[in-house]
């Protein structure tokens, strides 16, 4: 029950931790968690999946990222916080799909984030990769 509670409490902090990068130069907006209020493996999670995208190791950043949204899963926080950390890492795997000229899964996981939460960073990515697109 603690550590239920402590993980509870780490979560839900966990949203005012969290800012974006820029993807490799392009306009995409990644998520990262900037301190250690969350689990130290969720937050290795989205940070490695960023720091994969920017040195353009889209395959291995996509997997990590699949990582935190299986971690997400199995959280027992705050369910509006969790949604909102599920949409950054779905986001955050849908850049790097789109990077990796995986186009399809890419804007999968981007709709299904922008669906899950109505964040603008998660918006600014669709709108962007449907532009690129042109779509």
């Amino acid at each position: 029950m603690k550590l239920s509670l402590i993980k509870s409490i780490a979560l839900g902090s966990l949203l005012t931790c969290s800012a974006a990068a820029m993807a490799g130069g392009s306009d995409y907006k990644l998520m990262v968690i900037e301190q250690a209020t969350a689990s130290q493996q969720l937050e290795a999670s989205f940070n490695s999946c960023v720091s994969n995208v920017k040195l353009k190791n889209y395959t291995q950043a996509e997997a990590i990222c699949t990582q935190a949204i299986a971690l997400l899963k199995d959280s027992d926080g705050p369910k509006f916080k969790v949604r909102q950390l599920t949409s950054f890492a779905l986001s955050n795997r849908g850049v790097s799909r789109i990077m990796a000229k995986n186009d399809t899964a890419g804007l999968s996981d981007l709709y299904e984030a922008a669906q899950i939460s109505n964040s603008k960073l998660v918006s600014h990515n669709l709108n962007r990769a449907k532009e690129s697109l042109s779509l």
